[in-house]
C-alpha cells in the first residue's frame, strides 16, 4: 500500500512540474496619472520568440529587463524567467494590458489581459531616498487662483506655474492631463512664449515658467473642484561625476509633476431685492441708445443701436429688447461684439442694431430701455436706463387713430338745446296728397347719382391702394437689398470664428427673405421656401443652394466641432443673394 501511494505521489509531482505557466503580473491595478506601473511577464519554462503587447494608453519608460532564476531544492529543479517593463500612463481612463505570447516546446502560450484604471494625480508614496523623490523635491507645479469664493458669473483666474530648482535644467515640457473645468465657462489666455523667471516659494529660491493661464466664470453655486494638472517634464540632473575639464556631467531623466486639487466655493446671487428683470449680468456696466436719424420721411428707414459697455461677463448674457411704438416697424437686430478677454475678465461692448421703418407721420418717442446687473464689489443689484429717443416723421400718411383722437373734443358740440323740445306732439294733421307725373329717370335719379359716386369712390381707392402697395414693395426691396449687403459684410468679419459667422449668416439670409419676399418666421422651412420662390420664377438650383446654406447654419449649432468651409459658404451666400435681388413679389 505504501509503495502504491509513493508511486502516485511521484507521478503527481512529475505531472505538476510538466505544466507550463505563463502569466502577467502588475504592481497595481489602480494608479494616478503621475505614477509608474511595473508589469512582469513570468514563465516557469524557458521559451523563445517572446512578443509583448502594444501597451496602448501607456509609454514604456523602462525595459524590457530579463531575469532568470534556476535552483534545485531537495533534488527538484525550479525554473523561472521574467520579462519586466516599466510604464507611465499617457492619460486618465480605463486601459487593458493586452496578451503577451511566447513559444515553449513548440507550443504558443499567451497571458491573460489585465485591466488598469488611471485616475487623477495622487500624492507621491516614494521613499525619501528614492532618486525620483529627490528630483520631485526640485520640481513643483502650482495653481495660483485669484479668488476662491466668487459669486456666480464673477471672473476668477488660474495660472499654472512650473517651479524648478536652479541646479537642474528643464529641457522639455508636455501636458499629460488637464482639468476639464466642469461647471465653469472657461477661456484659455494665450502665452506668447515660455520665459524663465525667478521667484521664492516656501522660503526656497526657484526658477519658474508660466505654463497656462485660464479665465473662469463659475456657472454653479456651491463647491466646485478644479482637478489637478499633470505635466511630463524632461530634466537634466547633475551627477557626482565630472568630465576631463572638470565640468559637471548631467544625466537626463523624465518626471511627472502635478498641481494640487483646488476647491472653489461659489456664492449664489442674493435673493433680497432681486429684480425680476435680472438675467445674470455680473460686473459694472453702462447702457446707451443712439439713433442715426432724428428726422425723416415715412418711406425711409433709420437705425437704433442699443449698446452695453463695461467689464463683466459680456459674453454670457443677452441685451434687453428695444421697445418701439406700434406705428414703427422693427426688424430683427444685428448683433455686434467687441470684447477683450484677459486674466482680469472681459471688458468692451456688445450691441444690437435695429432697422426701423415708420408707417405714418408724427413724432414718436422710443422709451428708455432698462438693464439690471449685479455688482459683486458693491454686493447689490443696479438698474440703469438708456436715453429716451424722439424721432420726427415729417411727411407720409396720417394715422387714423391720431385723427380720431384729435376730433374727440369736438364730438360733444352738436347738442340740441331747444326750449320746447319736449312739448306735446299733435297726432292729427291736415295734409293732402299731391299727385305729379314723374319719368323713370326722375324716379331713380338719386339712386343713379349714389351709384356713380360709389363707383368713382371705389375706383379712386383701388388706384390709390395699388400705387401704395407698389411703392411699399419698392421700398421693401430697397431695404431688403441694403440690409443683406450690410449683414454679409458683417458676417465676413467672422470667417475665422465659425460660431459667430454662421449665427450672423443665418440672421442675414432669414432677414432678407422676411423683408423682400414677405416670409413669416414660421414659413422658413424647405417646403415653404421651395413653393414661394418657384412661384416667382426663381430657378431650382438657386433655391436648393439657399436651403443648403440655411441647413448648414442650423447643423453647426448642434455640431460646433464639425469641419465647415466658412469662405466657401460666404461666397455661395453672396452669389445666392445677388441672384435673388433681381426677383420680387
Amino acid at each position: 500500500m505504501k509503495k502504491v501511494i509513493l508511486i502516485i505521489s511521484i507521478l503527481f509531482t512529475n505531472l505538476t512540474m510538466s505544466q507550463v505557466k505563463f502569466e502577467a503580473n502588475v504592481s497595481k491595478e489602480t494608479l494616478g496619472i503621475n505614477e509608474n506601473l511595473r508589469v512582469d511577464f513570468k514563465m516557469n519554462k524557458d521559451g523563445d520568440n517572446f512578443t509583448p503587447p502594444d501597451f496602448s494608453g501607456f509609454e514604456v519608460v523602462g525595459g524590457p529587463n530579463q531575469s532568470v532564476s534556476n535552483s534545485w531544492i531537495n533534488g527538484v529543479r525550479s525554473f523561472s524567467k521574467t520579462y519586466t517593463y516599466f510604464l507611465t500612463p499617457i492619460k486618465r481612463g480605463r486601459f487593458t494590458i493586452g496578451q503577451a505570447s511566447i513559444e515553449i516546446e513548440g507550443d504558443i502560450y499567451k497571458t491573460s489581459t489585465v485591466d488598469i484604471l488611471v485616475t487623477e494625480a495622487v500624492s507621491s508614496s516614494l521613499s525619501p531616498n528614492n532618486p525620483d523623490t529627490i528630483v520631485s523635491d526640485d520640481l513643483e507645479l502650482i495653481a495660483e487662483v485669484s479668488k476662491r469664493s466668487p459669486y456666480l458669473n464673477e471672473p476668477i483666474s488660474v495660472v499654472y506655474k512650473l517651479l524648478f530648482s536652479p541646479k537642474i535644467n528643464v529641457t522639455n515640457l508636455s501636458e499629460v492631463d488637464a482639468p476639464d473645468f466642469k461647471n465653469f465657462w472657461s477661456q484659455n489666455i494665450k502665452i506668447p512664449r515660455l520665459e524663465i523667471n525667478r521667484t521664492s516659494h516656501n522660503g526656497k529660491s526657484y526658477n519658474y515658467v508660466t505654463w497656462k493661464k485660464m479665465l473662469l466664470y463659475p456657472q454653479k453655486a456651491g463647491d466646485i473642484d478644479i482637478d489637478p494638472m499633470t505635466l511630463d517634464v524632461t530634466i537634466d540632473v547633475p551627477t557626482n561625476r565630472r568630465d576631463f575639464f572638470g565640468n559637471v556631467i548631467y544625466s537626463q531623466t523624465s518626471n511627472k509633476v502635478s498641481s494640487e486639487k483646488v476647491k472653489i466655493i461659489t456664492k449664489p446671487f442674493p435673493e433680497e431685492n432681486k429684480p425680476d428683470e435680472f438675467n445674470g449680468a455680473v460686473g459694472d456696466f453702462k447702457i446707451f441708445a443712439e439713433s442715426n436719424k432724428s428726422e425723416l420721411s415715412s418711406n425711409e428707414s433709420f437705425q437704433v443701436e442699443l449698446k452695453i459697455t463695461g467689464s463683466g461677463n459680456l459674453k454670457l448674457f443677452s441685451i434687453p429688447d428695444l421697445v418701439v411704438p406700434s406705428s414703427l416697424e422693427k426688424y430683427d437686430p444685428e448683433f455686434n461684439e467687441n470684447v477683450k478677454v484677459g486674466l482680469s475678465g472681459m471688458n468692451g461692448s456688445i450691441s444690437n442694431t435695429y432697422t426701423i421703418v415708420p408707417q405714418f407721420q408724427g413724432k414718436y418717442p422710443i422709451p428708455s430701455t432698462e438693464f439690471v446687473y449685479f455688482n459683486p464689489l458693491e454686493k447689490k443689484y443696479i438698474k440703469i436706463l438708456s436715453e429716451e429717443l424722439v424721432v420726427n416723421i415729417i411727411d407720409g400718411p396720417t394715422s387714423s387713430i391720431t385723427a380720431n383722437t384729435n376730433d374727440l373734443s369736438s364730438s360733444t358740440k352738436n347738442i340740441l338745446n331747444s326750449k320746447g323740445q319736449f312739448n306735446f306732439i299733435e297726432l292729427e294733421t291736415n295734409l293732402f296728397e299731391i299727385t305729379k307725373k314723374q319719368s323713370v329717370i326722375d324716379q331713380y335719379f338719386k339712386y343713379i347719382i349714389i351709384l356713380i359716386f360709389l363707383f368713382l369712390l371705389f375706383s379712386v381707392l383701388s388706384i390709390k391702394f395699388i400705387l401704395f402697395k407698389k411703392s411699399k414693395s419698392i421700398d421693401n426691396n430697397k431695404i431688403a437689398n441694403r440690409m443683406a449687403v450690410k449683414s454679409l459684410e458683417n458676417a465676413k468679419k467672422y470667417l475665422s470664428e465659425k460660431e459667430l459667422f454662421y449665427e450672423t449668416l443665418e440672421k442675414c439670409i432669414t432677414g432678407f427673405l422676411v423683408t423682400k419676399f414677405d416670409f413669416k418666421n414660421t414659413d422658413l422651412v424647405s417646403e415653404s421656401i421651395n413653393k414661394k420662390l418657384s412661384k416667382i420664377g426663381v430657378d431650382k438650383n438657386t433655391t436648393d443652394d439657399l436651403i443648403n446654406i440655411l441647413n448648414t447654419c442650423q447643423y453647426f449649432k448642434f455640431t460646433p466641432n464639425s469641419e465647415f468651409d466658412t469662405t466657401n459658404d460666404y461666397n455661395k451666400s453672396v452669389e445666392i443673394i445677388m441672384n435673388l435681388q433681381n426677383f420680387k413679389l
